[in-house]
């Protein structure tokens, strides 16, 4: 199976074919997503939260995104691997903006990256773009923001952010992402804004009409213990499996149950004589 491009992305917009995204942090993890046929992995800036226990995900530096980055590509054949550009990291300076977009193809063997922001980040996308680096764009709810949003809260649901809404979604298409998450957004505004644009839509907290769906890999399988948001769907509940597997090796290990005869190694009779 060939890895998966934005071309296919675009076909599949075009075939009214639904995209699907996870997020993923590690090998171990990224290689079931490869294996499911998911189409993209997002390697996000969510691990400060899920991953590095950060209230937030403005702590997340460049090195972290690169390192995570790197094991995720290393598990992967089949998916598109898009690295999130974590806070501050290309909101300085357009040069340095496309160096650490460069760092997540070069150093990390990512696909493409995704940032936040809308009308005011149409030069810096322009800027990665003409060095031949694939981006995604991301507007509605930007946990980058959160501090400027006043909030973990849903967005456009008002006249003027709607329309301002519109208005970012048609600038990152214009200026050439190849697809755009929509964060916490209502549904039919994000209807709106998936038939307006020739990029996918893929939302999250965005209802059914965007053109594919992304979720953060731990809610969905139940293994975070913290908030999880109204639209997180869980489709396994992995955390008490997760727990009571292991209090089972706590209480065998101090039984002396485990390890068993079946689990060790033996040693020839006459080499064991001849150490004493």
């Amino acid at each position: 199976m060939a890895r998966i491009t934005t071309t296919t992305l675009r076909d599949k917009k075009a075939k009214n074919e639904k995209i699907t995204m996870l997020t993923s942090y590690d090998y171990s993890t990224a290689v079931m997503v490869d294996q499911a046929g998911i189409d993209m992995i997002l390697v996000g800036d969510s691990l400060g939260n899920v991953v590095l226990g950060y209230e937030n995900t403005l702590a997340v530096t460049m090195e972290d995104m690169i390192h995570h980055t790197k094991a995720v590509t290393r598990a992967t054949s089949n998916c598109l691997v898009v690295g999130d550009m974590p806070f501050l990291s290309y909101h300085v300076s357009t040069q340095e903006a496309v160096r650490n977009a460069g760092r997540f193809l070069k150093e990390a063997g990512a696909q493409a990256i995704k940032l936040e922001g809308g009308t005011e980040r149409v030069d810096t996308v322009k800027a990665i773009l003409d060095a031949q680096i694939p981006v995604m764009g991301h507007i509605g709810l930007t946990p980058q923001s959160v501090n400027q949003l006043g909030g973990f809260k849903v967005q456009g649901k008002d006249l003027d952010t709607a329309r301002k809404m519109i208005e970012d979604a048609r600038a990152m298409d214009e200026a050439g992402v190849f697809a755009l998450v929509l964060e916490c957004v209502p549904t039919l505004l994000a209807k709106r804004i998936t038939e307006e644009v020739s990029c996918p839509t893929i939302g999250i907290g965005a209802g059914h009409y965007c053109d594919g769906q992304v979720l953060v890999i731990n809610d969905m399988l139940g293994m975070f213990s913290g908030h999880i948001p109204k639209f997180v769907k869980k489709f396994a509940n992995l955390q008490p499996l997760i727990i009571a597997a292991l209090k089972d090796y706590k209480k065998e290990v101090e039984t002396g149950t485990f390890p068993g005869e079946e689990h060790g190694f033996t040693i020839k009779d006459d080499v064991l004589e001849r150490l004493y």
